[in-house]
C-alpha cells in the first residue's frame, strides 16, 4: 500500500462546550437555594443588571413601559446597539427607603454559634476538678473522643506519653465518664451500656446483668442461651431487651448532631380539580431586568470613550444571556416535572403503592431532550406535592414483572414488604421467602434475593432477630 501526504476537505459537527454553556449547564443544576445566591453575585458584578422589585412598579410605570416597546425597533448587529431596545424607566437612586433598609440591616439577627462536642465536656472538666495535672490528662482524653464519644487510644498510651501510673488515668476517665451525655468515654459499646444502664441507678438489674455477663450472646439474640443461663423466661429476656434499647450505643452524636437542614422544594404540584399544576417555587430568586442607569450617561455624554462604550456593551450581551438561560432553566424544569406528573399521575391521586417504573430516558424522549439534561434538572431538587415533599429523583426507579404481563416499581415494592412485616405475628414473623410468596400471590414476581435486599435497604431485621417471645 502507497503511503503520501495529501490534503482534503470535510465537514463535521461536534459539540464545543463553551464557557457560556458550561455555565448555562450549571445554573440548570442549581437548587433554587444556591441560585439565588449566584444571582445575587452577578447583580453585584455586573452593572447593567438589576433586580425587579415589584413593590415599586405603578400603573404609570406600566403605561409608560407600553409605550416604549410600541417604539421599538430591532438593533442591526450586537455592535450597533440601540439602547432603547433594552432600558425602561429610570432607575430611582436613594429616598426613603434607605432608612428603612439600614435599619434592617443594623436589626439583624446573627446565629449564635453552637459549642463543640470537645468545649461541652472541657467545659464540665474544669467544673469538676482544679486539679492542674487531671485537667491535662482529662484534656488529652477528650480530645482522643471520637465522634460517636469513644475512647480512640489506649490507657496505657496516655500513662506513657504523661509518664504516670496507670491508675491515676483510670481515674481521670472514670471522672469523665460521669460527664453528660451519659455513656461518652466508653472504649467500646458493652462500656458504653453499662455507664448510661448505671447513671439511671440500675446497676443491679437484670438488665445490667445481661450487658455485664451475656454481651455475646446478646448481640447474636440467642435469648433462650440467656434465660437457661440466668433461669428466667423468655419474655423476661425480652422485656430485659427492650430496656437496653432505650439506650443510645452513640452518645457523643447528640451534641455534635448538626441542625436539622430544611428543605425548599424548587418546584410545587397543586391540584386543582383534576388536574395537577406545576409552577416554580421561584418567589425569593431575584427576577432580573436591564438596569437603565446607563441611559441618561450615554445621552448627556455623547463623548463617552469607545472603552466605556466597549464595556458596557460587552455587559449587556452577558446581562441579556444570563436572563434568557434563567428563562431557559424556568421553561425546561416545568416541562421535565409535567412529564413526571402526567407518567405517574396515579402515584398522585393512590400514593407510593401505585407509582411506575420510570427511567431518564423515558422523560427526555417524551420532551425532546437529551438524558443528561433531565438529569441536571432532578439532581438534588425537591419537589412539593400534595402527598409530602419528595426529591425529583423519588420518581424514577427500576421495574419489577407482574403475572399480568405488566410492571411496578421497585419502590412500590419496598412499600408492599413493609406494610406486609408490619402486620406480621410479632410471634412467627415471616421469612423473606415467605413474603415473596406472598407477594407472588398478589401478582407481583419477585425473588426471595430481592426481597432480602430491599428488607435490607428500610432497615428491617431477619425474621429470627424480629421474632419475640
Amino acid at each position: 500500500m502507497e503511503m503520501k501526504m495529501g490534503l482534503r476537505l470535510g465537514l463535521h459537527q461536534r459539540l464545543v462546550m463553551t464557557p457560556r454553556l458550561q455555565q448555562a449547564l450549571k445554573l440548570l443544576q442549581m437548587p433554587t437555594l444556591e441560585l439565588q445566591q449566584v444571582l445575587k453575585q452577578e447583580i453585584l458584578q455586573n452593572p447593567l443588571l438589576e433586580e425587579v422589585d415589584d413593590m415599586v412598579d405603578s400603573e404609570e410605570e406600566v403605561s409608560t413601559d407600553e409605550e416604549e416597546v410600541e417604539k421599538r425597533e430591532p438593533a442591526d448587529s450586537e455592535e450597533q446597539i440601540d439602547w432603547d431596545d433594552y432600558f425602561e424607566n429610570a432607575f430611582g437612586m436613594g429616598g426613603a427607603n434607605a432608612e428603612v433598609e439600614e435599619r434592617e440591616d443594623f436589626l439583624e439577627r446573627v446565629p449564635v454559634a453552637k459549642q463543640s462536642f470537645c468545649e461541652f465536656l472541657f467545659s464540665q472538666l474544669r467544673l469538676s476538678t482544679d486539679d492542674k495535672q487531671m485537667l491535662e490528662i482529662g484534656e488529652y482524653i477528650i480530645a482522643s473522643l471520637d465522634d460517636s464519644g469513644y475512647l480512640t487510644c489506649s490507657l496505657d498510651d496516655i500513662a506513657r506519653t504523661f509518664q504516670i501510673e496507670l491508675e491515676t488515668v483510670e481515674k481521670v476517665l472514670r471522672l469523665i465518664q460521669t460527664f453528660d451525655p451519659p455513656g461518652v468515654g466508653a472504649r467500646d459499646l458493652k462500656e458504653c451500656l453499662l455507664i448510661q444502664i448505671e447513671a439511671k441507678g440500675m446497676g443491679d438489674s437484670m438488665a445490667a446483668r445481661v450487658i455485664r455477663d451475656y454481651f455475646e450472646e446478646f448481640k447474636q439474640k440467642k435469648y433462650l442461651d440467656i434465660s437457661k443461663k440466668l433461669k428466667i423466661s423468655l419474655k423476661e429476656v425480652q422485656a430485659q431487651a427492650s430496656v437496653i434499647g432505650t439506650l443510645n450505643p452513640k452518645p457523643g452524636l447528640d451534641i455534635i448532631a448538626e441542625s436539622p437542614k430544611y428543605v425548599i422544594p424548587d418546584l410545587v404540584v397543586e391540584r386543582v380539580g383534576e388536574k395537577f399544576i406545576v409552577f416554580l417555587n421561584d418567589r425569593n430568586v431575584p427576577r432580573l431586568r436591564i438596569s437603565q442607569s446607563y441611559k441618561n450617561e450615554l445621552q448627556h455624554n455623547p463623548e463617552i470613550n469607545t472603552e466605556t462604550k466597549d464595556f458596557i456593551q460587552g455587559k449587556l450581551k452577558n446581562a441579556k444571556w444570563l436572563i434568557q438561560t434563567i428563562e431557559q432553566r424556568r421553561r425546561t424544569m416545568i416541562k421535565v416535572m409535567e412529564s413526571i406528573v402526567e407518567e405517574q399521575r396515579e402515584f398522585f391521586e393512590k400514593g407510593t403503592v401505585s407509582l411506575r417504573p420510570l427511567t431518564l430516558q423515558q422523560v427526555a424522549s417524551k420532551i425532546n431532550m437529551h438524558e443528561s439534561t433531565v438529569s441536571r434538572v432532578t439532581t438534588n431538587k425537591y419537589v412539593q406535592t400534595p402527598r409530602g415533599v419528595y426529591e425529583l429523583k423519588f420518581f424514577f426507579s427500576s421495574a419489577l414483572s407482574t403475572q399480568a404481563g405488566g410492571e411496578v416499581s421497585a419502590k412500590s415494592a419496598k412499600v408492599k414488604i413493609k406494610d406486609i412485616i408490619g402486620k406480621e405475628n410479632p410471634k412467627k414473623p415471616l421469612s423473606d421467602q415467605k413474603i415473596a410468596d406472598m407477594l407472588e400471590k398478589d401478582g407481583l414476581i419477585i425473588a426471595r434475593r430481592t426481597v432480602a435486599k430491599y428488607r435490607e435497604q428500610l432497615g428491617i431485621l431477619p425474621a429470627r432477630h424480629r421474632k419475640e417471645y
